[in-house]
């Protein structure tokens, strides 16, 4: 018992030891991340409404807003549509992107609690299947993997902290996906609403 305490508290820093604060933080991280998308989900239809009453004021609200639905398994493709129908597909399309750009660096940072938590990068090597292996600098991994649909996205951001992508390399192919995805949803949503209109 000695033993098992003596590993979690740190006696010769007085403090706790990293892996133990590592848990704590990635703990309260994901407590108070999952709280804000609760009530931005449970909000969605007055933060519309904001977005559509206050112009360029709720058109920047509408980022931390992409961020916290990035942390939930509910699609912001609505709220792109939403910004679309005001402000045109150009203003949309960069919203979208910073926004969920922004998003994957959340799930990047979480990722990389994950890993610390789970001293993930010492034990790689005895994953099953050779998932210890997968090639996760490889560009066309990161660009493509984001394509598989549902969570793909979601999925290759975690992975990219557990792994420890380099950052530079996980931004950029994340915002070429991204942007990429967001033109397409912002102005194939354009063409519907003109030809609705």
């Amino acid at each position: 018992m000695y033993t098992q305490t003596k590993r979690i508290w740190d006696y010769n820093s007085g403090g706790m030891s990293k892996r133990v604060t590592t848990i704590f933080t990635l703990f309260i991280s994901l407590l108070l991340i999952g709280l804000a998308a609760y009530f931005v989900v449970e909000d969605m239809a007055e933060i519309r409404a904001y977005i559509r009453a206050h112009g360029w004021y709720g058109l920047l609200a509408a980022v931390p807003v992409y961020v916290l639905m990035g942390a939930t398994p509910v699609p912001s493709e609505p709220l792109t549509l939403l910004i679309v129908s005001i402000f045109g597909p150009f203003i949309a399309t960069l919203v979208a992107g910073v926004g969920n750009v922004l998003a994957s660096l959340l799930e990047y940072y979480l990722g990389t609690h994950i890993a610390n938590a789970t001293d993930f990068l010492s034990r790689k090597e005895k994953l099953p299947w050779g998932l210890g292996k997968m090639p996760m600098t490889s560009p066309l991994l990161l660009i493509f993997g984001r394509i598989i649909p549902g969570y793909g996205a979601k999925l290759i951001s975690l992975l990219g902290g557990v792994y420890r992508v380099p950052l530079g390399l996980f931004l950029w192919t994340t915002a070429l996906q991204t942007f990429l995805g967001a033109a397409v949803t912002a102005f194939g949503g354009y063409g519907l609403l003109k030809l609705l209109v």
